[in-house]
């Protein structure tokens, strides 16, 4: 009767296999040592074995590089701060100019006189010849007329203007000075001490500026008179040329 399989297989191995197992085993371990020998060889001494090395590297830090010191501190730059923009000032409203002051216009001569007392003539004007002159016994010009009139006479402007000056002189006594415009002026001399206007006084044509005097040193030697003179442009001028007749 045929032996089942597992049973063959016992025998052989308990016979003539045992020795041909045992070969077997002993060519693959000479075999896998050769394999394993010649790998060494191949990759050099220092080739791993088996299995992967896991191997962790730890990072160097680098070096940290400390700045050289400066030799002189540069100081850090400072921000600007921010500059405040000037608000817009209002636009100041244009004030109106003022209307200037018309000036007045200059006052031109009168062309109406009066005589500034009634009374003969004693003394003419005279300046291109010499006149005698009987107080003080000499030859001299005469920039006036003199009319006669007794002390306390009234004395009148003989236009309209306005006083420039009431003066005591030497030689003439107490003298008004009146400005009638365009240059043209009136004195009055040989007035009594106290005139009844000062410099200032706007005067019309017949109002009263004094009385007759005997203040006159220079012409005490006439008769009680008024010393009426004129000029233009402070140039003397005759009297008579304006005084209706």
């Amino acid at each position: 009767m045929k032996k089942p399989f597992h049973q063959r297989v016992g025998d052989f191995l308990e016979g003539k296999g045992f020795y041909i197992v045992l070969f077997l085993c002993v060519a693959a371990i000479g075999i896998s040592g050769y394999y394993l020998f010649d790998s060494l060889t191949r990759d050099g001494p220092d080739a791993p074995v088996a299995a992967t090395a896991e191997i962790t590297v730890t990072p160097t830090p680098a070096p940290v590089r400390t700045p050289a010191r400066p030799e002189h501190s540069v100081p850090a730059a400072v921000r600007p701060s921010a500059v405040p923009t000037p608000a817009a000032e209002p636009t100041p409203e244009p004030t109106p100019a003022a209307a200037p002051t018309p000036e007045a216009a200059p006052q031109t001569a009168p062309t109406s006189f009066v005589w500034p007392v009634r009374g003969e003539l004693v003394a003419a004007f005279s300046v291109d010849e010499l006149m005698y002159n009987p107080t003080m016994d000499d030859w001299r010009t005469h920039d006036g007329v003199d009319i006669a009139a007794s002390l306390g006479s009234q004395v009148c402007a003989a236009a309209d203007g306005t006083v420039s000056a009431v003066s005591q002189d030497p030689l003439m006594g107490t003298v008004v000075t009146v400005s009638h415009g365009g240059g043209l002026t009136s004195t009055y001399a040989n007035l009594a001490a106290e005139a009844m206007v000062e410099a200032g006084d706007h005067v019309n044509a017949g109002q009263v500026l004094g009385t007759v005097g005997d203040t006159a040193i220079a012409e005490s030697a006439l008769a009680s008179h008024l010393h009426f003179a004129m000029a233009l442009d402070g140039a003397a001028v005759d009297p008579g040329e304006y005084l209706p007749e």
